[in-house]
């Protein structure tokens, strides 16, 4: 009798090991699933650095740019953050000549990229954080 409740234990407990290595390769999968790549024209976008859980919003992770982005709380814009530190029109990225450029809207809080606060419009560079309110993005140009 003991042999029996053994042997069934021990299977049991095999099937639990192969489902929990299932379910860990399952997340994997998931995970560079989601992971975006991008090839042909549109290979420049913002990435969200902030963890999307951190903040009492929606966000999305990845925002594609195209000629002219506006970044704010209200509707009209192209980024619409429900940020309560992010003014209605905040900020914009433009494209002149294949470079991208950001301006700030004359914001209260202000625009930073890499932690130093714009007045002007400013030249991005691959790799730059750009900061609004309490969302930082990492400016990615693939070209």
């Amino acid at each position: 009798m003991f042999n029996i409740v053994s042997l069934t234990f021990r299977y049991i407990f095999i099937v639990l090991i192969y489902l929990f290595m299932l379910g860990i390769i399952r997340l994997i999968y998931l995970d560079i699933k989601s992971m975006r790549t991008f090839n042909g024209e549109n290979s420049t976008y913002l990435k969200l650095i902030n963890r999307k859980e951190t903040v009492p919003f929606k966000i999305k992770d990845e925002y594609t740019l195209e000629n002219e982005v506006k970044i704010g709380r209200s509707n009209q814009n192209d980024i619409v953050i429900r940020d309560p530190y992010l003014s209605k029109n905040h900020a914009r990225i433009i494209t002149d000549e294949g470079q991208f450029f950001v301006e700030d809207l004359k914001s209260i809080n202000g625009t930073y990229i890499n932690n130093n606060r714009i007045y002007d419009v400013t030249k991005l560079k691959n790799g730059d954080r750009i900061k609004v309110g309490q969302i930082e993005f990492l400016f990615v140009d693939q070209d």
